[in-house]
């Protein structure tokens, strides 16, 4: 392996990292699509608000920093993907503005709105932001409708590398794969968003009975979905790059994967184990712990999931309609000069991580309780 190899695929790993935590951070999302179950008891309705409020901004930085790791290290995957696809991440990007300026303004003085709008507003963020990204996702194993050329850059009218279909990505929502995959998400980040309530809440017992149950409930849902798309996923036919960097049909691509690097077969079937124990835990027994159980098998299951559309030469987001137009970590890539001044960089992101997690530590000491809720600090 050649030292430009090595770092596409430690830039691989590392945005690997980041999209699982992405998707863990989504509990968020998950939480706000439950406000309305709960608007009749006021109490419980404002404890979710302030529980979820301590940490949308994280959900939110992990997009951008998802987003920004892929510009530097895979800048073609950044101008096809976020660039050609823009209505389907601009459907994206709203739905996480709105959520911003919702928990902003919701009990603003001087509100000519309501409260209900605005959690209106944070509902519409929790699903559609949930199911739009897992869609999203799912480019990257089911393809998109684009095609690149590269000459186009010496067009001086219209220097586009990649050209979409007229839809501008959101043709995803019309393949059935990709929206099985979103709404899997959105029942993940719904069953987290319940494990993360019984662990943050110190509220009545018929608020924590009702959140086991919306545990099961959800997490059922969530595990026969899942279940459906790995098996749509690993009989699916993949396309990779042969010795030549000719772009190949290779059916059972993501199952072959997954044999021939059988670590991540062994990530992936551990944290599919930690996700289901968690959700059992909590829902069948008092344990608070079941969301650092879910949460790990999640970030492992997801890291495995996103190992196997890439290495090995796996085209990451294939074309349907041109498929040598497909990327590949070799040809999507920054320079080798980029790739290193960047790998020094991405040295910080393990005390940026310990900054989240020592935040995170403080801000969930001792949970939250009605007591909380007279300080004046309410969203």
């Amino acid at each position: 392996m050649t030292e430009l190899q090595l770092l596409q695929a430690y830039w691989w790993l590392l945005i690997s990292v980041l999209g699982a935590a992405l998707v863990f951070m989504l509990f968020v999302q998950g939480g706000q699509s439950m406000l309305f179950c709960h608007r009749g008891n006021e109490t419980h309705l404002q404890l979710m608000i302030n529980s979820l409020g301590r940490k949308w901004e994280l959900s939110f930085t992990s997009l951008v920093v998802f987003g920004g790791a892929f510009f530097a290290s895979f800048p073609l995957f950044y101008s096809t993907s976020f660039g050609g696809a823009y209505w389907l991440w601009l459907a994206i990007l709203i739905s996480f503005v709105i959520q911003a300026f919702s928990y902003e303004f919701r009990r603003k003085k001087g509100n000519l709105y309501g409260t209900a709008t605005y959690d209106i507003c944070l509902l519409l963020n929790g699903v559609f932001g949930c199911i739009l990204l897992g869609v999203a996702v799912g480019t990257l194993f089911f393809g998109g409708e684009f095609e690149i050329t590269r000459t186009n850059l010496l067009d001086a009218g219209s220097p586009v590398i990649s050209r979409w279909a007229p839809t501008r990505g959101l043709q995803a929502l019309a393949c059935w794969q990709c929206l099985l995959l979103g709404v899997a998400v959105f029942f993940l980040a719904r069953t987290q968003a319940a494990m993360y309530f019984i662990n943050n809440i110190d509220a009545d017992s018929d608020f924590d009975k009702s959140m086991r149950r919306a545990t099961l409930i959800n997490g059922t849902i969530f595990a026969l979905l899942f279940v459906v798309f790995v098996v749509v996923l690993f009989t699916t036919t993949g396309r990779r790059a042969d010795a030549s960097s000719l772009i190949v049909d290779e059916p059972y691509l993501y199952l072959t994967n997954m044999l021939d690097m059988w670590w991540w077969g062994v990530i992936f079937a551990a944290g599919v184990v930690l996700v289901l124990t968690g959700i059992l835990l909590t829902a069948f027994t008092s344990t608070r712990k079941g969301i650092w159980l879910s949460g790990s098998g999640t970030i492992l299951v997801v890291v495995a999931l996103l190992a196997v559309a890439a290495y090995g030469n796996t085209a990451y987001l294939p074309s349907n309609t041109h498929p040598q137009s497909s990327l590949t970590l070799a040809n999507s890539s920054s320079s080798l000069f980029t790739l290193k001044v960047m790998s020094w960089v991405s040295v910080l992101v393990p005390f940026v991580l310990a900054y989240i997690w020592y935040v995170w530590s403080k801000m969930n000491r001792g949970g939250i309780s009605s007591k909380d809720l007279a300080d004046g600090h309410t969203y």
